[in-house]
């Protein structure tokens, strides 16, 4: 592949879906052109319904996109087969998304497992990958989902997205409904994990502080439409209403921290 190829390519892609009861279609992402490189940290912004989980999901072929193209490593997805596409993209559910009767081990090995990976490289690759996510592999190896805290789900949930070695990540909301002390903490560790295995990755989030703090870049989606894209200072030049709002909140919450907080970390 070329290397100024980007890694993925959204081109005019639009996507809808029935309303129901005889109403219009309902449109979630409309003629939306982006562009992913290889190696970078891309967050994708925006409220509800605002089309960004939609376009997350159109990458692996979990929706089908109704015109335009993607593309991942240079193949055009319509063209791939879904299941194998799947295989080789890591992808992290807002809760995990964890199989309930399989275990730690089970969860993360699954991946591997249904590549034919041999069974003593997949005990390997478990091992490696709870280190890698910070969790000690004798307490948790055999614990099944619902033993564990939502922190360590999520942490599982990533070790089992980078289970097959994938070059590209996909988050959806992964660390929405943790709690602020987890999140950042994951947050953070995931940052240095993208940075250390060389990753790609794109993630869904809500929140523009979480974006700017982890993203190499941001694109801020609103009702299906892509307004603006780039690095927090580039998007800080943007003239368009609902991404200055956005923007205006973490400034906001960093001013009255400033005001409320201790200088120079005093008790």
């Amino acid at each position: 592949m070329n290397s100024a190829q980007p890694l993925i390519s959204y081109a005019h892609v639009a996507k809808t879906f029935d309303g129901g009861r005889g109403r219009e279609r309902v449109v979630a992402v409309d003629d939306v052109s982006l562009d992913v490189a290889e190696g970078e940290f891309l967050a994708i912004v925006g409220g509800s319904g605002s089309g960004k989980t939609t376009l997350l999901r159109l990458a692996n072929r979990l929706i089908e996109a109704d015109s335009g193209s993607i593309t991942i490593e240079g193949e055009d997805v319509g063209n791939a087969d879904p299941i194998l596409l799947r295989r080789r993209i890591g992808y992290v559910f807002q809760s995990g998304g964890l199989f309930p009767h399989l275990s730690v081990a089970g969860n993360i090995g699954i991946t591997p497992k249904l590549l034919g990976t041999p069974p003593d490289e997949i005990a390997a690759r478990v091992d490696e990958l709870l280190d890698l996510v910070r969790l000690d592999r004798a307490p948790y190896r055999d614990r099944l989902p619902h033993e564990l805290s939502g922190g360590q789900r999520q942490r599982v949930g990533v070790a089992r997205a980078l289970a097959a070695k994938p070059r590209i990540v996909l988050m959806d909301e992964p660390f929405g409904a943790l709690d602020p002390l987890t999140r950042d903490a994951l947050g953070d560790d995931f940052r240095e994990l993208h940075r250390k295995l060389g990753l790609t990755t794109v993630m869904i989030t809500h929140d523009m502080t979480e974006a700017i703090l982890l993203a190499d870049r941001v694109a801020v989606m609103r009702s299906g439409r892509l307004l603006a894209q780039g690095t927090p200072a580039e998007l800080s030049g943007s003239k368009d209403a609902y991404v200055g709002e956005l923007l205006r909140t973490p400034r906001r919450q960093a001013e009255r921290l400033g005001a409320l907080l201790p200088r120079d970390g005093a008790a």
